[in-house]
């Protein structure tokens, strides 16, 4: 789930910087990567980062309101 979790973080802050530029500039960094018209790879970066958004949404209900980004049997809290 930490690496889930790590994806979903980096596609998120990805999308969001897309989002920004977007409102700021008027510029879509997806569109220029992938062309003008509406392709299935936009499309699939479209659902990734949704997908990505959802699942940062449930990951913490599913392990008690906590969000993992690093393992938990890593910690040196138990040193």
């Amino acid at each position: 789930m930490v690496i889930a979790n790590i994806i979903a973080y980096i596609i998120l802050i990805i999308g969001g910087l897309n989002w920004g530029l977007v409102g700021i500039f008027n510029f879509n960094l997806v569109t220029t990567i992938f062309g003008v018209l509406p392709s299935i790879a936009t499309t699939i970066v479209y659902v990734l980062v949704a997908i990505s958004a959802v699942w940062l949404i449930f990951s913490p209900l599913m392990t008690g309101g906590v969000l993992y980004l690093f393992d938990k049997s890593s910690s040196k809290s138990d040193e």
